[in-house]
């Protein structure tokens, strides 16, 4: 007995530098990076090019993986389901961390408890444009067209429960004018008919409208930031044109499932942080509209609970659905 207790006693005293070794090590092996949305589109390009400079600073091995579907919601729901160790991680964002989780009937997760948050990332404002031909020359033209037409004025946007959806509606709502939204599936179908006069408006991520607007196409009234966005420097926000706090951002965070522990949860955060400095991921950002956040942890859940607040309040009092 004393014999057996002194091997077991050994060994537990091996394993302990074992385990130390194997925390100090992360990461040993890949790290899945979820992307809940198609290749090629704006939350795609800014999870590679993060995924990208954290590699090559690093030696870490990165490989994204797209997973779209259901509102941006499976992708989400396979972060949250896989093993809180670090190796799976996924770009959520405003869509499906804040507006679905209202907007839907069911999620297969919780967005406020399911996840760990690593960081913010990077956000970028709507940007209401209309065709260059329009007579509509500014945000209060647009609210005076809008009463005019006594709710028949039609707005486009890129899909149901999207930012410049609601953004739209929350603008009407906060003007007092009534629109009639019209729901395309994805931006280019929006920007064929606005160009073509069937509809008059159309709530817009910056890239979507970035061709037009450099082609003298369209006309961009007003953006949805805070302060002016860096990618259109001219164009007045919302807020200053007469809207005090009107504000409505698509934003990008880097999350994992709940429990991951708070060692790696800091490293994820360490190298995130230091990649958002770079002038080429700034650089890389801005060429899509975007400007860089970052956080810590704890800033990106006080932010995440303002913003799930926020959206479904808006969803609820609008009472907005995905039909």
């Amino acid at each position: 007995m004393h014999r057996r207790s002194l091997i077991a006693a050994a060994g537990a005293a091996l394993a302990v530098p074992r385990r130390v070794r194997a925390q100090g090590a992360y990461p040993d092996r890949p790290i899945r990076l979820i992307v809940p949305f198609p290749p090629a589109g704006g939350t795609d390009v800014i999870s590679r090019e993060i995924g990208t400079r954290i590699a090559n600073a690093t030696g870490w091995n990165i490989v994204a993986d797209n997973r779209p579907g259901a509102g941006r919601n499976i992708g989400l729901d396979a972060v949250a389901k896989s093993p809180p160790d670090g190796y799976t991680i996924g770009m959520g964002q405003t869509a499906n961390l804040a507006i679905n989780p209202t907007l839907y009937p069911s999620i297969p997760f919780d967005p406020l408890r399911d996840f760990s948050l690593v960081s913010l990332i990077a956000q970028q404002p709507c940007v209401l444009v209309v065709r260059r031909a329009s007579p509509i020359r500014s945000l209060a033209d647009y609210i005076a067209a809008g009463r005019a037409q006594n709710g028949a004025q039609a707005v486009g946007h890129s899909g149901s429960g999207t930012v410049g959806h609601l953004a739209g509606e929350m603008f009407a709502r906060r003007c007092g004018v009534p629109i009639t939204s019209i729901p395309y599936r994805g931006a280019a179908p929006v920007v064929t008919d606005l160009l073509g006069g069937r509809i008059e408006a159309f709530w817009a991520n910056p890239l979507a409208v970035k061709g037009v607007l450099e082609s003298n196409d369209v006309r961009a009234l007003a953006v949805t930031s805070p302060q002016r966005s860096r990618t259109f420097p001219e164009v007045p926000t919302v807020a200053e044109l007469g809207y005090d706090g009107f504000e409505a951002m698509n934003w990008t965070g880097l999350v994992g499932p709940a429990r991951i522990p708070d060692p790696i949860v800091a490293r994820l955060n360490e190298e995130v942080r230091k990649a958002l400095t770079r002038e080429e991921t700034i650089a890389r950002l801005a060429a899509e509209g975007s400007e860089p956040l970052g956080s810590t942890p704890a800033e990106f859940r006080a932010y995440l609970e303002t913003e799930h607040a926020k959206w479904g309040r808006i969803v609820r009092e609008g009472r907005i659905t995905l039909d």
